[in-house]
């Protein structure tokens, strides 16, 4: 199993949830979360002054996924999410080693 983390755009999360949810992924973790890469942030004003903004609103999903189908999920994730403009996002994939359903204890492929 892998754990398929992405960090994208916010205003591109609904469309990411539903074509995910077209190749058959029943399940994510989604957190609203701020962070910055290349971007650097921005210069905003407000009342007159202006101000530098560090971390930018991102949103973040965790998918726990069969092996054999991280290649698609991930491939769906960039044919969505991307904007082709800076600050689109990154995918990170790490080993899962062992998932287990707590009310079922039902453990690994049987609990995602």
């Amino acid at each position: 199993m892998k754990k398929i983390e992405a960090i994208i755009k916010p205003f591109k999360m609904d469309d990411v949830r539903e074509a995910l949810g077209e190749i058959g992924v029943t399940g994510m973790t989604v957190s609203e979360v701020k962070g910055f890469g290349r971007q650097k942030g921005h210069t905003e004003l407000y009342r007159g002054a202006e101000y530098m903004v560090d971390f930018l609103p991102k949103v973040k999903l965790e998918i726990v996924i069969a092996k054999e189908d991280v290649e698609r999920c991930v491939n769906t994730i960039i044919e969505t999410a991307q904007t082709g403009k800076i600050g689109d996002g990154k995918i990170f994939i790490t080993d899962v080693e062992r998932v287990i359903r707590i009310r079922t204890g039902e453990e690994n492929r049987e609990a995602i």
